[in-house]
């Protein structure tokens, strides 16, 4: 009877298997915007949606938006630059840039459909609007290379598959990889919109040399303590140096051709 048990839970898993690989092939689309291969199971229209869902919660963690209007208008203008000067212009997002009170947390991110944040710890850091324009079109590139959306997805499949292991005793270990496969997707989606950063900089005017001074800021703040990037969702600022020199001479060429 139990081997029996056995052999249905087993049919159950490989039935629940097939259905999550088969649901998340079938999501699989190229990008327009990076070329790259995603699975997407978001539309640009609910992305949208969350992100402005999401926006209020997200400032109210964070002590609210910042009340001086002459910071905010700056982080307006700098972002809007950057948007209008490159692809994001042609893309179906909305994009509105907040800078938020926190004076605490060093930090800046992006919601799916073009909410942007910069934390007012970070914004007192920069020294100049070029690396401003770094930091806002590294978190752009977020948005355009749908990397909220990806990672929803991949979680969904993951949890599907959780699901279906459970009936097997398989279900933690799943989990466990799932989260390990979101932690390296982690990493190249700061790679990628760093470069996309950079791409955008140059469209716009801005010196890209400047991300990598953000780059020193961001090593300095995190002190020598900072994890090692095998344990991090982040690559190392070092690693991230590198990859952004790599862009700005791919770049920098592309616009002299």
């Amino acid at each position: 009877m139990r081997r029996g048990n056995f052999k249905v839970r087993i049919l159950i898993f490989v039935a629940i298997a097939a259905f999550a690989f088969l649901r998340k092939c079938s999501q699989e689309e190229v990008n327009p915007y990076t070329g790259k291969k995603q699975a997407i199971s978001l539309s640009p229209e609910q992305e949208i949606t969350i992100g402005l869902q999401s926006a209020p919660s997200m400032a109210q963690q964070h002590g609210g938006l910042h009340p001086d209007n002459r910071y905010q208008t700056l982080v307006d203008n700098v972002g809007n630059k950057l948007v209008n000067n490159s692809i994001a212009k042609d893309t179906p997002y909305k994009y509105e840039f907040h800078l938020l009170a926190d004076e605490n947390t060093i930090n800046a991110f992006a919601l799916p459909g073009g909410q942007i944040f910069i934390t007012q710890a970070l914004f007192a850091k920069l020294e100049n609007e070029d690396q401003l324009a770094g930091v806002l079109g590294h978190e752009i590139g977020h948005v355009l290379g749908k990397h909220s959306n990806e990672r929803i997805t991949n979680a969904n499949f993951w949890k599907t598959l959780a699901m279906g292991g459970s009936a097997i005793d398989m279900g933690g270990v799943a989990q466990q990889y799932g989260q390990g496969q979101l932690l390296k997707n982690g990493r190249g989606d700061e790679l990628e919109s760093d470069e996309l950063g950079v791409h955008f900089m140059i469209d716009a005017g801005y010196n890209p040399e400047e991300m990598i001074d953000v780059m020193e800021i961001l090593k300095a703040a995190a002190g020598p303590n900072r994890v090692p990037e095998f344990q991090s969702s982040h690559p190392d600022p070092e690693n991230r140096i590198e990859k952004i020199r790599e862009a700005i001479k791919k770049y920098k060429n592309a616009s002299y051709n």
